[in-house]
């Protein structure tokens, strides 16, 4: 592979007395799509949130485009932030605000350009997202799944190199974890985006991943392909991944009295 992008170098990080990560290392290369899995409260969104500056390791260095971000201030920050773009789990859109006043919202804080170009721009990214006509709806009038479309188009308004995914299919229906997935593959074809997706759902994990990074005991415990990580003998993989599955483990049936 070329050199990475993204390097977690030794990185730990704690919250009082709970440790999150403990020398945790892990690169993610241009271009493809890798998929952060573990078990709930191992920190998997943490490492989303120190790759954008919103949280510094206590120890160990967050590379991105070369910058150690743990290094900068706010200021020296907005660079890299306007290569990376992050679509959070509720979609954390403005419900006061259009769907087309919340596309425009980070072009504006970025300085996109003029009004016309910004029109353009949404028009754009709504049709990439399979919406079209919705630019004067509010948040409250769309489906689940067509708010994480406009939060999506949000992300991709700005042309970022990094997509970062929190749970980007929690809640939705089938139907609409499909889009979103197919939306996922679809960027990274056509605009080369680069993404990082945190999830626990393994049927997403399976479609949409080029490599997998299992996250476990404060770091990254396992990375390989889909293949790679479906085939591992380890007993914890394979819980995990049945798990994940929504299938019970031999272990947590008897734990649950149901074996």
């Amino acid at each position: 592979m070329t050199e990475p992008i993204i390097r977690f170098e030794n990185v730990c990080k704690s919250f009082g007395e709970k440790v999150i990560y403990d020398h945790l290392n892990l690169e993610i290369y241009r271009g493809e799509t890798l998929c952060i899995i573990g078990g709930s409260g191992t920190g998997k969104s943490v490492m989303l949130k120190l790759l954008v500056g919103l949280l510094k390791p206590d120890s160990g260095k967050v590379i991105a485009f070369g910058e150690d971000i743990g290094e900068l201030d706010d200021n020296d920050l907005q660079p890299i932030r306007k290569q990376i773009a992050m679509l959070f789990q509720g979609g954390a859109l403005f419900d006061s605000m259009t769907v087309a006043e919340n596309i425009k919202f980070p072009m504006i804080e970025h300085g996109w350009g003029t009004a016309e170009a910004m029109d353009k721009r949404v028009a754009e990214v709504l049709t990439m997202v399979g919406l079209k006509n919705v630019e004067t709806s509010k948040p409250a009038e769309l489906s689940g799944g067509m708010r994480k479309r406009v939060a999506l188009a949000r992300s991709i308004a700005v042309e970022p190199s990094v997509l970062l995914y929190d749970e980007p299919t929690t809640g939705l229906d089938p139907i609409s974890i499909r889009r979103i997935n197919g939306l996922i593959m679809s960027l990274q074809t056509n605009i080369g985006v680069t993404s990082l997706v945190v999830t626990h759902e393994m049927p997403s994990v399976f479609t949409i991943a080029d490599r997998i990074a299992m996250v476990k005991d404060r770091r990254i415990g396992l990375v390989g392909t889909p293949e790679e990580i479906k085939n591992h003998p380890a007993p914890w993989v394979q819980q995990f991944i049945a798990g994940g599955d929504g299938v019970l483990t031999a272990y947590e049936a008897k734990e649950l009295q149901l074996s």
